[in-house]
């Protein structure tokens, strides 16, 4: 009950901040916000539940934003059509790097994503005709307006993107919940905690590890879609590992395995860094400290540390007189 009461107020508030939050500075950090922690949910999927590290999803995000912008600029896709079909096309890169990546484990598996998340870099910045190199890809189209018939929805608008955004959010969510929440979702957490055990009682393995790769993968994607059409303009910069290793950092942060957490991972390590820009000398300093001291201290994230904290306290409530 309280859960759901969590997320119901968690789903208001979200939706009531544009209103007393008029700071075109502040809408804008919520998007990015937003936009990350798909992304970060994505990397809870194949590290989190699945317990593989993956240094890709900057790279996969790339993917995502770079077909989108250049289905809609140059093939004359609709926009709304692009921001669909650029997971797909992702998820087509992530199924065919994939299948031999997932042939390794452990730290070897995590080198050769990082490899990869390198490659694609590379791939982004040298590809000049097609992606346009460091200059990047200007006047990228906001996606169509929505007329509703007494009123008419334009994207161009940061407060009408936040919207966006947030039913994006939502949506995946709902997606991510439905599948660790299925069987698909079981296996995944038996490939985590032993993946000979799960071999051992007949579990094709390989299968669902390679679902949960092109799952994490399509949803970065997904997310560099939206992150492509809200800022207008992208070069390789932003997809970079640096990227992926905040996702990572994300998950670890709120709490590896389980819905919630990505959430909280992802709007610290976008507003963290920009709250700290007072100390514009130390900011990155402290940044570090701060993230180091809930890394030792809270290693299990912080979701699951508040929750246990609520539970000590309504546990010791119940036993009072």
């Amino acid at each position: 009950m309280w859960t759901c009461i969590a997320i119901v107020a968690a789903l208001a508030v979200a939706i009531v901040f544009p209103v007393f939050v008029t700071v075109n500075y502040f809408i804008h950090l919520a998007i990015l916000a937003m936009i990350f922690m798909i992304v970060a949910q994505g990397t809870n999927v194949i590290q989190g539940y699945t317990g593989y590290v993956s240094i890709a999803q900057g790279a996969f995000m790339g993917i995502g934003a770079y077909a989108s912008a250049l289905l809609s600029m140059r093939a004359g896709f609709p926009v709304w059509l692009s921001m669909l079909v650029a997971p797909l096309i992702t998820a087509v890169a992530a199924a065919i790097a994939g299948y031999p990546s997932l042939r390794v484990k452990g730290h070897y598996f995590a080198i050769v994503t990082l490899a990869m998340n390198m490659v694609v870099f590379i791939v982004l910045v040298n590809w000049t005709s097609l992606t346009k190199g460091e200059p990047g890809l200007p006047s990228i189209p906001s996606p169509e307006a929505i007329n509703l018939g007494f009123m008419e929805i334009a994207f161009e608008k940061r407060r009408a993107y936040y919207y966006l955004a947030l039913a994006a959010l939502v949506l995946v969510m709902w997606i991510v919940a439905a599948v660790v929440r299925s069987r698909v979702g079981r296996v995944l957490l038996a490939i985590r905690q032993n993946e000979l055990f799960a071999e051992a009682a007949g579990i094709a393995c390989w299968k669902y590890k390679l679902f949960a790769f092109i799952f994490s993968a399509s949803l970065a994607g997904f997310a560099g879609a939206i992150y492509a059409h809200y800022m207008g303009f992208i070069n390789p910069t932003p997809f970079s590992a640096d990227q992926s290793l905040n996702a990572i950092l994300a998950v670890i942060l709120g709490g590896s395995g389980t819905l919630t957490g990505p959430l909280v991972g992802g709007a610290l390590t976008v507003i963290l860094p920009e709250a700290l820009r007072v100390a514009e000398i130390y900011r990155l300093i402290a940044y570090g400290l701060l993230l180091i001291l809930v890394v030792i201290f809270l290693p299990r994230g912080l979701v699951p540390a508040v929750v246990d904290g609520f539970r000590s306290i309504a546990g010791k409530g119940k036993k009072a007189p």
